[in-house]
Protein backbone atom coordinates (compact mmCIF):
# COMPACT_ATOMS: atom_id res chain seq x y z
CA UNK A 1 0.00 0.00 0.00
CA UNK A 2 1.17 3.33 -0.66
CA UNK A 3 1.74 5.73 2.52
CA UNK A 4 -0.46 8.35 2.87
CA UNK A 5 2.35 11.17 3.04
CA UNK A 6 2.90 10.09 -0.36
CA UNK A 7 -0.66 10.34 -1.79
CA UNK A 8 -0.62 13.61 -4.17
CA UNK A 9 -3.82 15.80 -4.64
CA UNK A 10 -4.78 18.79 -7.00
CA UNK A 11 -4.17 22.21 -5.31
CA UNK A 12 -7.12 23.48 -6.46
CA UNK A 13 -8.95 20.25 -5.12
CA UNK A 14 -7.16 18.81 -1.87
CA UNK A 15 -9.29 16.28 -1.42
CA UNK A 16 -8.55 14.47 -5.19
CA UNK A 17 -5.85 12.37 -5.68
CA UNK A 18 -3.67 13.36 -8.84
CA UNK A 19 -0.86 12.21 -10.36
CA UNK A 20 -0.65 15.07 -13.08
CA UNK A 21 1.10 18.29 -13.11
CA UNK A 22 0.85 21.91 -14.95
CA UNK A 23 3.53 21.76 -17.35
CA UNK A 24 3.35 25.79 -16.86
CA UNK A 25 3.34 26.12 -13.04
CA UNK A 26 4.03 22.27 -11.94
CA UNK A 27 1.67 22.02 -9.49
CA UNK A 28 -0.47 18.54 -9.14
CA UNK A 29 -4.40 19.11 -11.06
CA UNK A 30 -6.73 16.71 -11.23
CA UNK A 31 -9.00 15.92 -14.77
CA UNK A 32 -11.30 18.81 -14.14
CA UNK A 33 -8.43 21.58 -13.78
CA UNK A 34 -6.60 20.35 -16.89
CA UNK A 35 -6.99 22.03 -19.71
CA UNK A 36 -5.09 21.24 -23.03
CA UNK A 37 -1.96 22.65 -24.10
CA UNK A 38 0.35 22.48 -26.72
CA UNK A 39 2.60 19.76 -24.97
CA UNK A 40 0.66 18.15 -22.12
CA UNK A 41 -2.17 19.81 -19.90
CA UNK A 42 -2.10 23.48 -17.82
CA UNK A 43 -3.97 24.35 -14.64
CA UNK A 44 -6.96 26.94 -14.84
CA UNK A 45 -4.60 29.89 -13.56
CA UNK A 46 -2.11 29.56 -15.71
CA UNK A 47 -4.26 29.82 -18.92
CA UNK A 48 -5.76 32.60 -18.07
CA UNK A 49 -2.85 33.90 -17.37
CA UNK A 50 -1.70 32.88 -20.59
CA UNK A 51 -4.63 34.39 -22.44
CA UNK A 52 -3.91 37.74 -20.65
CA UNK A 53 -0.11 37.67 -21.95
CA UNK A 54 -1.13 37.00 -25.66
CA UNK A 55 -1.51 40.16 -27.20
CA UNK A 56 -5.47 40.95 -29.28
CA UNK A 57 -5.01 40.53 -33.37
CA UNK A 58 -6.40 43.44 -34.19
CA UNK A 59 -8.06 44.74 -38.02
CA UNK A 60 -5.99 46.73 -40.23
CA UNK A 61 -7.64 50.04 -38.48
CA UNK A 62 -6.70 48.97 -35.08
CA UNK A 63 -9.86 47.42 -34.19
CA UNK A 64 -10.70 44.57 -32.08
CA UNK A 65 -11.65 41.31 -34.16
CA UNK A 66 -14.71 40.22 -34.01
CA UNK A 67 -16.37 37.20 -36.27
CA UNK A 68 -19.91 38.15 -35.66
CA UNK A 69 -20.68 41.78 -36.67
CA UNK A 70 -23.47 42.28 -33.35
CA UNK A 71 -23.28 46.36 -33.33
CA UNK A 72 -25.26 45.40 -37.39
CA UNK A 73 -27.65 43.06 -36.53
CA UNK A 74 -28.81 45.63 -33.23
CA UNK A 75 -28.60 48.58 -35.83
CA UNK A 76 -31.28 46.58 -38.29
CA UNK A 77 -33.06 45.32 -35.35
CA UNK A 78 -33.62 49.01 -33.74
CA UNK A 79 -34.74 50.24 -37.38
CA UNK A 80 -37.18 47.72 -37.45
CA UNK A 81 -38.47 47.88 -34.44
CA UNK A 82 -38.83 51.68 -34.68
CA UNK A 83 -40.82 50.99 -37.92
CA UNK A 84 -43.22 48.63 -36.06
CA UNK A 85 -43.93 51.65 -33.23
CA UNK A 86 -44.42 53.88 -36.13
CA UNK A 87 -47.28 51.54 -37.64
CA UNK A 88 -48.67 51.06 -33.97
CA UNK A 89 -48.26 55.31 -33.57
CA UNK A 90 -48.10 57.30 -36.64
CA UNK A 91 -47.19 60.76 -34.68
CA UNK A 92 -43.83 59.41 -34.01
CA UNK A 93 -42.56 60.05 -37.01
CA UNK A 94 -44.00 64.17 -36.32
CA UNK A 95 -42.34 63.93 -32.78
CA UNK A 96 -39.35 62.42 -33.59
CA UNK A 97 -37.97 62.86 -37.40
CA UNK A 98 -35.46 65.88 -38.11
CA UNK A 99 -36.87 68.91 -38.22
CA UNK A 100 -34.38 72.32 -37.72
CA UNK A 101 -37.33 74.57 -37.05
CA UNK A 102 -41.08 74.48 -37.33
CA UNK A 103 -44.15 76.30 -35.43
CA UNK A 104 -46.47 73.99 -33.82
CA UNK A 105 -50.13 75.58 -33.34
CA UNK A 106 -53.01 74.75 -30.28
CA UNK A 107 -54.44 72.03 -31.70
CA UNK A 108 -51.19 70.40 -33.33
CA UNK A 109 -51.14 72.09 -37.05
CA UNK A 110 -47.50 71.98 -38.10
CA UNK A 111 -46.55 75.67 -39.52
CA UNK A 112 -43.26 76.79 -41.20
CA UNK A 113 -40.63 78.85 -39.60
CA UNK A 114 -40.86 81.79 -41.56
CA UNK A 115 -44.51 81.72 -40.41
CA UNK A 116 -45.49 85.33 -39.30
CA UNK A 117 -45.12 84.76 -35.16
CA UNK A 118 -47.85 84.14 -33.17
CA UNK A 119 -47.72 83.99 -29.67
CA UNK A 120 -50.37 81.14 -29.67
CA UNK A 121 -47.52 78.99 -31.93
CA UNK A 122 -44.59 77.66 -29.92
CA UNK A 123 -41.44 76.70 -31.50
CA UNK A 124 -40.92 72.69 -32.73
CA UNK A 125 -38.00 70.86 -33.58
CA UNK A 126 -34.41 71.71 -32.74
CA UNK A 127 -35.24 75.63 -32.15
CA UNK A 128 -37.95 74.20 -29.69
CA UNK A 129 -35.00 72.09 -28.10
CA UNK A 130 -36.03 68.81 -29.30
CA UNK A 131 -32.23 68.09 -29.85
CA UNK A 132 -32.48 64.14 -30.01
CA UNK A 133 -33.96 64.55 -32.99
CA UNK A 134 -30.79 64.91 -34.68
CA UNK A 135 -30.63 61.08 -34.43
CA UNK A 136 -34.11 59.72 -33.96
CA UNK A 137 -35.02 60.71 -37.45
CA UNK A 138 -32.21 58.23 -38.73
CA UNK A 139 -34.18 55.21 -37.06
CA UNK A 140 -37.53 56.24 -38.48
CA UNK A 141 -38.86 55.73 -42.30
CA UNK A 142 -41.70 56.51 -44.38
CA UNK A 143 -45.29 55.17 -43.90
CA UNK A 144 -46.68 52.46 -45.96
CA UNK A 145 -48.92 55.24 -47.41
CA UNK A 146 -46.57 58.07 -48.21
CA UNK A 147 -43.46 58.79 -50.83
CA UNK A 148 -41.95 55.72 -51.71
CA UNK A 149 -43.75 53.43 -48.80
CA UNK A 150 -42.22 50.29 -47.29
CA UNK A 151 -39.51 50.35 -49.95
CA UNK A 152 -38.16 53.34 -48.16
CA UNK A 153 -36.96 51.07 -45.35
CA UNK A 154 -36.79 47.77 -47.35
CA UNK A 155 -33.80 49.61 -49.03
CA UNK A 156 -31.67 50.76 -45.95
CA UNK A 157 -31.80 47.51 -44.20
CA UNK A 158 -30.73 45.47 -47.23
CA UNK A 159 -27.91 48.07 -47.75
CA UNK A 160 -27.15 48.22 -44.05
CA UNK A 161 -27.12 44.15 -43.68
CA UNK A 162 -24.81 43.74 -46.73
CA UNK A 163 -22.43 46.41 -46.13
CA UNK A 164 -22.53 47.06 -42.74
CA UNK A 165 -21.44 43.40 -41.92
CA UNK A 166 -18.45 44.35 -44.16
CA UNK A 167 -17.07 47.38 -42.63
CA UNK A 168 -17.94 46.35 -39.09
CA UNK A 169 -15.65 43.29 -39.50
CA UNK A 170 -13.01 45.72 -40.93
CA UNK A 171 -13.28 48.18 -38.68
CA UNK A 172 -14.31 46.77 -34.91
CA UNK A 173 -17.36 47.61 -33.37
CA UNK A 174 -16.50 50.32 -31.41
CA UNK A 175 -14.84 52.35 -34.42
CA UNK A 176 -17.71 50.83 -36.60
CA UNK A 177 -20.32 52.06 -34.52
CA UNK A 178 -19.22 55.70 -34.04
CA UNK A 179 -18.87 56.12 -37.76
CA UNK A 180 -22.08 54.78 -38.28
CA UNK A 181 -23.59 57.67 -35.52
CA UNK A 182 -21.45 60.40 -36.36
CA UNK A 183 -22.37 59.87 -40.37
CA UNK A 184 -26.08 60.22 -39.28
CA UNK A 185 -25.28 62.98 -37.38
CA UNK A 186 -23.74 64.73 -40.35
CA UNK A 187 -26.67 63.89 -42.31
CA UNK A 188 -28.90 65.42 -39.81
CA UNK A 189 -26.72 68.54 -39.80
CA UNK A 190 -26.71 69.68 -43.41
CA UNK A 191 -30.54 69.01 -43.60
CA UNK A 192 -30.78 71.86 -40.45
CA UNK A 193 -28.13 74.11 -42.26
CA UNK A 194 -29.88 73.34 -46.18
CA UNK A 195 -33.15 72.58 -45.46
CA UNK A 196 -34.27 73.71 -41.64
CA UNK A 197 -38.04 73.35 -42.35
CA UNK A 198 -37.89 69.95 -44.25
CA UNK A 199 -39.14 67.09 -41.74
CA UNK A 200 -36.68 64.13 -42.50
CA UNK A 201 -36.42 60.41 -41.99
CA UNK A 202 -34.34 57.69 -42.64
CA UNK A 203 -31.43 55.70 -42.21
CA UNK A 204 -29.68 56.75 -45.43
CA UNK A 205 -27.09 59.19 -44.24
CA UNK A 206 -25.87 56.92 -42.04
CA UNK A 207 -25.57 54.22 -44.88
CA UNK A 208 -23.67 56.89 -46.94
CA UNK A 209 -21.57 57.16 -44.58
CA UNK A 210 -20.68 53.29 -44.70
CA UNK A 211 -20.71 53.87 -48.37
CA UNK A 212 -17.84 55.91 -48.26
CA UNK A 213 -16.07 53.98 -45.72
CA UNK A 214 -16.49 50.80 -47.80
CA UNK A 215 -14.67 52.84 -50.97
CA UNK A 216 -11.96 54.51 -48.48
CA UNK A 217 -11.17 51.01 -46.91
CA UNK A 218 -11.05 49.39 -50.54
CA UNK A 219 -8.27 51.51 -51.89
CA UNK A 220 -6.63 51.65 -48.10
CA UNK A 221 -6.50 47.57 -48.41
CA UNK A 222 -5.95 47.21 -52.09
CA UNK A 223 -9.46 45.48 -52.71
CA UNK A 224 -10.35 44.61 -56.46
CA UNK A 225 -11.78 47.55 -56.53
CA UNK A 226 -14.37 46.75 -59.50
CA UNK A 227 -16.97 45.50 -57.20
CA UNK A 228 -16.37 48.13 -54.92
CA UNK A 229 -16.60 50.89 -57.25
CA UNK A 230 -20.23 49.54 -58.63
CA UNK A 231 -21.51 49.92 -55.22
CA UNK A 232 -20.35 53.39 -55.11
CA UNK A 233 -21.56 54.66 -58.32
CA UNK A 234 -24.82 53.12 -57.41
CA UNK A 235 -24.92 55.14 -54.10
CA UNK A 236 -24.08 58.16 -56.15
CA UNK A 237 -26.86 57.91 -58.82
CA UNK A 238 -29.05 56.92 -55.68
CA UNK A 239 -27.53 60.96 -54.39
CA UNK A 240 -29.01 61.86 -57.33
CA UNK A 241 -32.33 60.50 -57.87
CA UNK A 242 -32.88 61.02 -54.01
CA UNK A 243 -33.21 65.07 -54.64
CA UNK A 244 -36.34 64.05 -56.24
CA UNK A 245 -37.88 61.71 -53.60
CA UNK A 246 -36.06 61.37 -50.24
CA UNK A 247 -33.44 64.11 -48.54
CA UNK A 248 -30.39 64.61 -50.43
CA UNK A 249 -28.86 66.60 -47.96
CA UNK A 250 -29.08 64.03 -45.73
CA UNK A 251 -27.49 61.48 -47.84
CA UNK A 252 -24.70 63.91 -48.69
CA UNK A 253 -24.18 64.66 -45.44
CA UNK A 254 -23.88 61.24 -44.51
CA UNK A 255 -21.44 60.69 -47.44
CA UNK A 256 -19.26 63.54 -46.38
CA UNK A 257 -19.15 62.65 -43.00
CA UNK A 258 -18.13 59.17 -43.11
CA UNK A 259 -15.48 60.09 -45.40
CA UNK A 260 -13.81 61.79 -43.03
CA UNK A 261 -14.23 58.95 -40.17
CA UNK A 262 -12.57 56.71 -42.35
CA UNK A 263 -9.76 58.90 -43.39
CA UNK A 264 -8.59 59.60 -39.32
CA UNK A 265 -9.39 55.71 -39.41
CA UNK A 266 -7.12 54.34 -42.81
CA UNK A 267 -4.66 56.52 -42.19
CA UNK A 268 -3.82 57.16 -38.55
CA UNK A 269 -0.12 56.30 -37.85
CA UNK A 270 0.23 52.47 -36.91
CA UNK A 271 1.66 53.36 -33.52
CA UNK A 272 0.56 53.24 -30.05
CA UNK A 273 -0.85 56.70 -31.41
CA UNK A 274 -3.06 55.24 -33.50
CA UNK A 275 -6.09 55.17 -31.24
CA UNK A 276 -5.70 58.13 -29.76
CA UNK A 277 -5.42 59.94 -33.16
CA UNK A 278 -8.53 58.18 -34.20
CA UNK A 279 -10.74 59.07 -31.28
CA UNK A 280 -9.51 62.93 -31.57
CA UNK A 281 -10.47 63.17 -35.18
CA UNK A 282 -13.77 61.67 -34.12
CA UNK A 283 -14.33 63.94 -31.17
CA UNK A 284 -12.82 67.10 -33.43
CA UNK A 285 -15.80 66.28 -35.95
CA UNK A 286 -18.51 65.86 -33.56
CA UNK A 287 -17.54 69.20 -31.79
CA UNK A 288 -17.44 71.06 -35.34
CA UNK A 289 -21.00 69.67 -36.02
CA UNK A 290 -22.29 70.46 -33.01
CA UNK A 291 -20.64 74.51 -32.96
CA UNK A 292 -23.12 74.36 -36.63
CA UNK A 293 -26.00 73.24 -34.85
CA UNK A 294 -26.08 75.70 -32.07
CA UNK A 295 -24.88 78.46 -34.79
CA UNK A 296 -27.72 77.96 -36.86
CA UNK A 297 -30.29 76.92 -34.23
CA UNK A 298 -29.51 80.18 -32.61
CA UNK A 299 -30.09 81.96 -35.59
CA UNK A 300 -34.16 80.33 -35.47
CA UNK A 301 -34.73 81.28 -31.52
CA UNK A 302 -33.39 84.74 -32.14
CA UNK A 303 -36.25 85.04 -35.42
CA UNK A 304 -38.35 83.56 -33.00
CA UNK A 305 -38.19 85.19 -29.65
Amino acid sequence: MTAESDVTTCFRHPKVESHVRCTRCDRYICPDCMREAAVGHQCVECVKEGTRSVRQARTAFGGKISAVPLVTYVLVGLNVAAYLLELARPSLVDRFGMLGAGLLGPHGGHYLWQYPYDPVLRPEGLAGGQWERLLTGSFLHMPPDEGVGMIHIVMNMVSLWSIGRVVETQLGRARYLALYLLSALGGSVLVLLVAPDDLTIGASGAIFGLGAAYWLMGRRLGYDMRAVNQYMTGLLVWLVVSAFMTSWEAHLGGLLTGGLVTLAYAYAPRDKRRTLIQAGACAALLVLLAVLTWVKVSGFTGVMA
